[in-house]
C-alpha cells in the first residue's frame, strides 16, 4: 500500500541520455508507481508513490542519474498519495 507520494523535478543534462526510461526501469525495481516525463524546458519531471523507503531510495536514484547524466538539482515536492499512477509513455 502507497503511503508516501512525491513530485520531482530533475534538472541538468537529463535529456537524451536514458534518464526518463531508466528511471523508471528503477522506480519499478524498488515497487514505485508514478509517472516521469520529459519536459519542454529539458527537465524530467515525475511522479513517485510507494512505502516511504522505496520513494526515498528512488529519489537518491534520481540525484545521481544513469551513467551519461548529469543531474544539476533535483527538486522534492510532497504530493498527495493516490494522485497519477501507472508509469506514462511520454
Amino acid at each position: 500500500m502507497s503511503d508516501h507520494a512525491v513530485d520531482l523535478k530533475i534538472t541538468g543534462r537529463v535529456q537524451g541520455v536514458s534518464y526518463r526510461w531508466t528511471c523508471r526501469q528503477e522506480a519499478e525495481r524498488l515497487g514505485v508507481t508514478g509517472w516521469v516525463r520529459n519536459e519542454p524546458d529539458g527537465s524530467v519531471a515525475a511522479h513517485a508513490e510507494g512505502e516511504r523507503d522505496a520513494v526515498e531510495a528512488l529519489v537518491g536514484w534520481c540525484r545521481s542519474g544513469p551513467s551519461g547524466a548529469r543531474v544539476d538539482d533535483v527538486q522534492v515536492t510532497a504530493s498527495s498519495v493516490g494522485g497519477a499512477t501507472g508509469f506514462d509513455a511520454q
